[in-house]
């Protein structure tokens, strides 16, 4: 396995030329060979030219695309020339004696007026995604002229972990910004004692600053013509009055995730070591995670432990194809949402069409320059994680779905076991919340629940795994975590929560939550440990809520 570290000790650009120079001396060798092919195929008879040419358009092939991409776009041509030329004749399997006497010719000159390989040219390329530091928590302004509406949502983003402030007017938004910008901005559209619309406002505000804020906007319009002016303001979310809170701040969160987000991870597979490493540090250097795989036959091994989100993979790889490698990863269910992007010097379209009918996603063709390359991987990353997040994640609270929290469950004990190291397992349940939805509405358990949430996404680790489990129960995965560690921050959770204010029907109300903690041992299964953690938790209902239980170990029983 060769994974490649994320760090970069040189610039970029000493790198690549490093690579060049490494392929400038892997010319000097492969150069003369294919001549020397070509003479062997002058020289030979019929039959044995019927052995020699596949193996002389394949080594063409291979240099068509990798020679365009180190900077000789003359070489990469010619061999591209003499690789169809090669192909025709395998197709037609006849060959005049004067035309295949040119052919040689052309091998042995190859490369002889190449224009160089300093890979000039190369040089632009798509910036390194600006990631926000973590620390500070997320400062939030809202405009919204009517005071219950804004304080409401203040209050509501206060209690989801935000630092939410509320404006009335412009001009005192004006004067918070001089003093700070925020990382989001709400606008109502409807301004009552405004000159302008809250969308006119934004757009102007937007135009001076460097770089735009995030924007949502709300509004009791819902017309074609509103939604696009909140668009051209570069607005990010729409949402209808009266707004649904929990809905506007998975927006936030999503909006957050994508400026902030874990690295996209690429898997290369190709047999081309100098080619592969060349669109690794061209990747690494927009910000993403890669790894290498030259051999096809350990792609399972490498989808398990590194869980790409984009696999690169080469069409023409010595005993197993780019197609068939992605007829195999599109066997496994668990691998479906993975896209896969084709990386040849093909340029047939029936034979790219054939390709992306069997397993396929996207067809880029070599040479591909450093944006263009940076481009395609990033907006195929940026969507399957879209996807991804969207298919296994609670779309209330943003966290793990039932059975992908469960599977978790199963993968830390498993890695665990395998370590030597302690994991526990959390089950946490809002106290009395059929009270909250009966004596509050649906709508103000839902603001507790997505609290919570945000409240246990922003304590743990990153490590940790957070699922909901059910209606107002969570499932947390502590890895390298004893009981003891876990109850400590639990009870820091679960005292924070007690603390947070939510409002109902003009009054306030508060809420509490209860916890069984289950550590990993020897004996554990995956099962067994919820379980066991889901008894701890009934011991904390019933010995009066409000509190934090730890089970037993499973060698002194429950």
């Amino acid at each position: 396995m060769d994974k490649q570290d994320n760090t970069i000790p040189q610039t970029l650009q000493q790198h690549l030329q490093q690579l060049g120079q490494q392929f400038s001396e892997r010319l000097r060798q492969e150069l003369p060979e294919l001549a020397q092919q070509g003479e062997r195929l002058l020289q030979s008879s019929e039959g044995q030219r019927q052995q020699l040419l596949p193996a002389l358009r394949d080594q063409l092939h291979r240099l068509a695309g990798t020679a365009g991409t180190f900077g000789f776009t003359q070489l990469g041509q010619q061999a591209r020339e003499l690789e169809q030329q090669a192909e025709r004749w395998l197709d037609q399997q006849q060959r005049q004696q004067q035309d295949l006497a040119t052919f040689v010719a052309a091998l042995q000159q190859l490369g002889a007026e190449s224009d160089g390989g300093s890979s000039q040219g190369e040089q632009q390329r798509t910036g390194r995604p600006v990631v926000r530091t973590e620390g500070d928590t997320r400062l939030i302004y809202i405009l919204e002229d009517e005071i219950a509406v804004g304080e409401n949502m203040r209050l509501t983003l206060s209690n989801f972990g935000y630092r939410a402030e509320h404006f009335r007017t412009t001009s005192d938004l004006d004067a918070a910004l001089q003093q700070q910008l925020p990382d989001a901005l709400i606008v109502d559209v409807n301004l009552a004692d405004e000159d302008c619309s809250g969308l006119d406002y934004a757009a102007s505000l937007q135009q001076r600053l460097e770089v735009p804020l995030p924007l949502l906007v709300l509004t009791h319009q819902h017309d074609f013509a509103t939604q696009l002016q909140a668009v051209r303001a570069g607005a990010l979310g729409f949402f209808a009055k009266p707004v649904d809170i929990p809905q506007l701040e998975s927006r936030l969160e999503r909006c957050f995730a994508q400026q902030s987000g874990e690295p996209y991870r690429v898997l290369i597979v190709d047999d081309d070591r100098d080619l592969a490493s060349r669109y690794s540090l061209v990747l690494r250097d927009a910000g993403m995670l890669v790894e290498i795989l030259q051999d096809p036959a350990q792609i399972f091994d490498h989808l398990r432990d590194f869980n790409p989100e984009v696999v690169l993979l080469d069409v023409n790889m010595p005993y197993c194809t780019g197609p068939e490698l992605a007829q195999i990863i599109r066997c496994n269910d668990d691998w479906l949402r993975i896209p896969i992007i084709y990386l040849s010097a093909e340029t047939d379209i029936a034979k790219q069409m054939n390709a992306l009918i069997k397993a396929g996603d996207d067809f880029v063709t070599k040479p591909i320059s450093d944006n263009a390359l940076v481009a395609a991987v990033f907006s195929r990353a940026q969507r399957a994680r879209l996807l991804s997040d969207a298919l296994s994640r609670d779309s209330l609270t943003g966290l793990l779905k039932h059975g992908d929290i469960k599977e978790q469950v199963a993968i830390e004990l498993e890695r665990a076991l395998r370590t030597g190291d302690r994991a526990s397992v959390v089950m946490l349940d809002i106290d009395h919340f059929k009270r909250v939805n009966d004596e509050h509405g649906h709508a103000a358990g839902d603001n507790v629940i997505r609290a919570l949430a945000n409240l246990l996404r922003q304590r743990l680790r990153r490590v940790d795994s957070l699922g909901r489990y059910g209606g107002e129960e969570f499932l947390a995965v502590l890895p390298d975590c004893t009981p003891q560690q876990a109850k400590q921050i639990i009870d820091e959770i679960r005292e924070r929560f007690a603390e947070l204010r939510f409002i109902a029907d003009g009054g306030e109300f508060s809420c509490t939550l209860s916890a069984g903690i289950a550590g990993t041992d020897v004996h554990s299964q995956a099962e067994q440990l919820r379980e066991r953690a889901d008894k701890a938790l009934y011991a904390a209902k019933h010995g009066g809520r409000n509190q934090v239980r730890v089970a037993a170990s499973q060698e002194h029983g429950d």
